[in-house]
């Protein structure tokens, strides 16, 4: 209870607005398409299901749903239709706001498309130039709908625009703009006439970026960053390639770069860049789980910017193959750390220096290693990446031919194009990747190479893809001495969740006849996935895995090892979760009898 208050405060606060149901009945002299963009476009259908705001509140969303039914039926070429929305037997729009309507209400909305208009003269005045430079072409308009006898959408006219817009600018016009758009539509013969006049403006170059809202980054580096160099031609490419050069920093929340309002007299354009710095450190943890290899536990701490420029330390640690009963003597160990320097002379160059220690129980041997790389990852573009480098291991290993010592320094080179529209969930492209490794041991005096090279492609089908083909081929092949002077880490093995499903994790090896199984000098792998989506958030997958591994010539088909099953994916944001259950096709003595792996994305 309130005293001493002023009046009109308490009349203020006791006015209620009722809510007023209603209930619509809608009719379009236009089916599929053309309805249901007028459906869509609606207010008054879409909050059928809330009452509105009084009959105010509903008398003005239905003076709304006049502008938006009309915009939708410009923008499906229809110039002539008519609308007419009553509400309790009265249009609309001549109804007060403060009339008493009944509870409900019955709504209808009754759109009458007209005829079907098409283009007639249609132009662009100051039209860009055509370009021999694949990299700055851009489709014509008339190529997108934008020519005489085509459907008169609105949405190809600012379709039409925006190309003729980004054809300027992609030769280097940054202040390109629309002066006019003349758009006539003609009842008489149902026709549109447009005429687009473009003012492309000056050649323009990019000019100093200026960097605001940095706290502990430099901002030198974070320009530098960009790659924008003060007098290079402007191209809009160039600003969506540094704007991910920014976001593979790491470091910022958001980062944003804004044109200055005018090119200034000497030609030059300049950025500001406004930046929001991430917490200077994170944290993370994981887990996996199958029936053969048991549980793995995981954790990173991760230091971003230690020196002011982007500089990142990121500690991991994994305990694996935790099984029941518990036995720590069967743990799988791993501790590492790994810093990257970005703009390393380029910024599209980091280097990277990593350096571990484990120990590993694999199906057919037992490693205890520590060894480190230091290399150059190079982003040449959105889909290639090489890399290469030095390293060096000291490695005990255990297993058939007994207990044995190694040091190896060797060199690294990779590439990787990936082409997918998806690295956790692809529905189209293909992937490619190669890596060659030669390497020296050091104390046995024996050389050697290694060589593996994968290829991924994808096949979606029906709207939206909710049938995909995914297919994945895997080869491999080592040079040097005897397999038994050669590491098992550099030898081939198969099985598990990225390999074969059904089989434990580097369980498929060369098997010498007598039971054992060692590494091979030649690897193929192959996984072929059908994969449909039941509902919107639950999916189904069926898969058949192949591999083999060869000692010194590829063995027949009858050594060929198969695995097949069925798998359920929920897919969230992160990525489809994924559950598949896999049991081997020509089983032999140790192989499980079946294998549940789960993760976060698709198998590959």
């Amino acid at each position: 209870m309130k005293f001493f208050e002023d009046q009109s405060e308490i009349d203020a606060e006791a006015v209620i607005v009722d809510p007023q149901p209603y209930i619509v009945t809608f009719t379009s002299s236009e089916g599929g398409n053309v309805e249901a963009a007028l459906r869509n476009a609606s207010a008054l259908l879409a909050d059928e299901a809330e009452p509105a705001s009084g009959a105010a509140g509903l008398i003005a969303k239905a003076r709304g749903d006049y502008r938006r039914l009309l915009a939708a039926l410009y923008g499906e070429g229809y110039y002539g239709g008519a609308v007419s929305i009553r509400i309790g037997g009265k249009e609309a729009a001549s109804l007060a706001p403060d009339t008493n309507l009944p509870d409900p209400v019955d709504v209808t909305i009754a759109v009458t498309a007209g005829p079907l208009f098409r283009f007639g003269d249609v132009s662009i005045v100051n039209q860009a130039p055509p370009t021999a430079d694949p990299y700055d072409q851009v489709d014509l308009p008339v190529l997108r709908g934008f020519g005489a006898g085509e459907i008169a959408r609105s949405a190809v006219i600012l379709r039409a625009e925006q190309l003729a817009l980004r054809a300027w600018r992609q030769q280097g016009y940054a202040k390109a703009r629309i002066v006019s758009r003349d758009v006539v539509a003609d009842h008489a013969t149902n026709t549109v006439a447009a005429t687009i006049t473009v003012d492309p403006g000056r050649l323009a170059a990019f000019g100093p970026v200026r960097v605001t809202g940095t706290a502990r980054m430099n901002p030198d580096f974070v320009a530098q960053q960009t790659g924008l160099a003060v007098g290079q031609e402007y191209d809009p490419d160039d600003i969506e390639r540094a704007q991910k050069r920014l976001d593979r920093l790491e470091v910022f929340r958001a980062a944003r770069l804004e044109a200055a309002e005018s090119i200034g007299s000497d030609g030059l354009l300049p950025y500001e860049l406004i930046v929001e710095e991430l917490p200077g450190r994170r944290f993370g943890a994981g887990a996996t789980f199958s029936t053969v290899d048991g549980l793995g536990l995981e954790g990173y701490h991760l230091w971003r910017n230690l020196f002011g420029q982007a500089e990142r330390l990121r500690l991991d640690a994994r305990v694996a193959s935790i099984a029941w009963p518990i036995d720590t003597a069967q743990f799988d160990y791993f501790i590492g750390g790994t810093f990257t320097k970005p703009g390393f002379y380029h910024p599209d160059v980091d280097l990277v220096a990593s350096i571990s220690a484990e120990r590993t129980i694999y199906p057919k041997y037992t490693e205890t290693s520590a060894g480190g790389r230091i290399g150059l990852s190079w982003f040449f573009s959105d889909e290639l990446t090489f890399e290469g480098g030095a390293s060096f291991e000291v490695a005990r290993f255990d297993d058939t031919f007994g207990t044995r010592d190694f040091q190896t320094a060797g060199l690294y080179a990779g590439v990787v194009y990936d082409g997918r529209d998806s690295s956790v969930d692809p529905t189209e492209g293909w992937y490619a990747s190669a890596n060659v490794e030669p390497f020296f041991d050091l104390l046995g005096g024996n050389p050697g190479g290694r060589l593996v090279v994968e290829g991924r492609t994808y096949f979606g089908f029906g709207e939206n893809d909710p049938f995909v083909l995914a297919g994945r081929l895997k080869a491999g092949a080592v040079v040097g001495p005897a397999l038994v002077d050669i590491p098992p880490d550099k030898l081939f093995f198969a099985g598990g969740g990225g390999s074969v499903r059904g089989y434990a994790f580097k369980s498929i090896g060369v098997d010498d006849g007598m039971g054992n199984v060692t590494g091979g000098r030649y690897l193929l792998e192959a996984s072929l996935e059908a994969r449909a989506k039941v509902t919107e958030d639950i999916g189904v997958v069926g898969f058949l895995d192949g591999g083999y591994v060869a000692a010194d010539t590829f063995p027949g088909l009858e050594d060929l090892r198969l695995g097949a099953g069925l798998g359920i994916r929920y897919y969230t944001g992160l990525g489809p979760l994924r559950l598949d259950v896999a049991v081997p096709l020509n089983r032999k003595a140790g192989d499980p009898d079946y294998a549940i792996y789960a993760g976060i994305g698709q198998a590959f």
